[in-house]
């Protein structure tokens, strides 16, 4: 039988091969991860998991978490990966909205989400790591032990579906993006091909597995190359120092960059064998890239993604990987520049002008799970897909995003959309109104910010901060919440964003 996704990311694999190294020397070669996601694969398969059920996952990082993505692969389901950050309304409304079969969690939060998965009619199962002994827990490993370590794979086309991706909305609620088998794996192999991975690559692994760039970049390309990743479990400065000797490869966010040049132990030395250090999720600043280069040697290569297209563009691996752009589209991928007002395409002539980035390709999500006005909203007639994002062709070829057309903030590598933010302020005791933008911040790249009118004399900021933060994940709540008579509006009543970007854009400059 033919599972399009798991034959193409196992393709090369030598099964004797190791996959993940772990920080204390423990590894999984391509052998373990085969059989513990077979093992996984028949243990949902006993709980009646079937060819396109959703399997909503909330648990720490682990390898056995990235095995089960790889088991929901084999056996045809759905994997939908949520953020280890988001609270129980949270998880409650993607179980929901989803439909999911299944929803796994951490060993500590199975009573918590014993009534969310009641009321959902949802199974829940548990897979998490032990603190101390730092191995993995949980009904899913107890069952996997009990089971068989082969399953015949669930044939599976291109365009079946392998995952949901929830992504926020600017007018409330997340949409789920459907992404298939063919979008997952021939992002992996262009990105492969682009970025010239192979079976020598270790990649140095401390992204979260929750998100596109952590889970389909680093891990998919890693099996497809059949290369091996030190797998940590989050980003540790001091366990960076340690294991960059060993790696060749490093996937990151702003952030790792800014912290690591931190560091006196950060040194030309220290990677004078690195191959390759990407940067993406958020925009790595013009500063960053200079310091870098002058101290390592290295330029950092950026790309361009997002969640319902995983990468679209790339700087090149050889040329000018040039600071403050986004580089050229990925093999097989078309990028243009739409006008802003009309929808339609900018000529050739005129695509140095600023516009609506349009995308169209293999990586293209098919749409957002029972959303179909939303859907057709977001694509032109012609199939492009309209990203949100603002930007520029220049003469040379390279793209430059400029801005965000639905003021999306981009916070440590993680988006947050204000409206999800300020729907939970303004439900608050006191509020009239808010409104919430992103300022420079210079260690997540940007922050929230909020501008909240009281509805009465009284409203404290340090109460009201208090009062959202069982509502909102903590990388959603503000780390400024400024008391204001009024919000600043043009003639037609719209709040100006603008204005409150500029005046706040240094409450956190150092």
């Amino acid at each position: 039988m033919t599972n399009h996704l798991f034959d193409g990311l196992f393709a090369d694999g030598d099964p004797q091969a190791p996959f993940a190294v772990l920080p204390d020397g423990g590894q999984w070669t391509y052998a373990d991860a085969l059989n513990f996601s077979a093992r996984l694969a028949n243990v949902l398969n006993s709980y009646g998991i079937e060819p396109g059920d959703r399997v909503a996952v909330q648990v720490p990082k682990s390898i056995e978490a990235v095995l089960l993505y790889i088991a929901c692969v084999r056996m045809g389901a759905v994997f939908l990966p949520l953020n280890t950050a988001y609270t129980g309304s949270e998880v409650s409304y993607f179980v929901n909205d989803s439909g999911a079969n299944l929803l796994v969690c951490n060993p500590p939060d199975r009573t918590t989400y014993a009534d969310l998965a009641l009321d959902h009619d949802c199974r829940l199962e548990t897979l998490g790591i032990a603190t101390e002994a730092g191995f993995a827990v949980g009904s899913l490993v107890d069952a996997a032990e009990l089971v068989e370590p082969s399953f015949v794979n669930v044939d599976r086309r291109g365009s079946d579906l392998a995952a949901i991706l929830y992504t926020s909305g600017t007018t409330g609620r997340s949409k789920g993006a459907m992404l298939s088998h063919d979008n997952l794996l021939s992002n992996s192999k262009a990105l492969k091909q682009l970025w010239r991975f192979s079976k020598s690559d270790v990649l140095l692994h401390a992204l979260p597995i929750f998100h596109t760039h952590g889970l389909f970049v680093a891990v998919n390309v890693t099996l497809l190359s059949g290369g091996s990743m030190i797998f940590l479990s989050g980003f540790d400065l001091d366990t960076m120092i340690e294991q960059l000797p060993r790696s060749t490869s490093l996937m990151g966010v702003p952030t790792f960059y800014t912290r690591l040049l931190n560091d006196p132990r950060f040194t030309r030395q220290l990677v004078a064998h690195m191959r390759l250090f990407v940067s993406g999720s958020a925009p790595l600043l013009a500063e960053t890239h200079v310091e870098f280069e002058e101290t390592t040697g290295h330029r950092v290569l950026e790309r361009y993604g997002m969640t319902e297209t995983n990468m679209n563009t790339s700087n090149p691996y050889n040329g000018e990987r040039r600071a403050g752009t986004v580089g050229f589209p990925l093999p097989g991928v078309d990028v243009r520049i739409g006008d802003p007002d009309t929808g339609k395409p900018l000529a050739a002539t005129t695509a140095t002008e600023v516009g609506m980035i349009e995308i169209s390709g293999p990586n293209v999500f098919s749409g957002y799970w029972n959303m179909p006005e939303k859907t057709a909203a977001e694509f032109c007639d012609d199939g492009y897909f309209i990203t949100g994002d603002l930007g520029k062709i220049d003469a040379d070829g390279y793209l430059h995003i400029v801005g965000r057309s639905k003021d999306l903030i981009i916070s440590g590598g993680l988006n947050i959309y204000p409206k999800e933010v300020e729907l939970v302020i303004d439900d608050q005791v006191g509020v009239l109104e808010s409104a919430v933008v992103g300022v420079p911040h210079p260690d997540f790249g940007e922050a929230v910010v909020a501008v909240v009118v009281p509805s009465g004399n009284e409203l404290d900021s340090s109460t009201l901060a208090e009062h959202i933060k069982p509502h909102l994940a903590r990388f959603k709540q503000p780390k400024l919440i400024e008391i204001a008579a009024e919000l600043p509006r043009n003639t037609m009543g719209k709040v100006q964003k603008n204005i409150l970007r500029t005046r706040l854009k240094d409450s956190f400059s150092v």
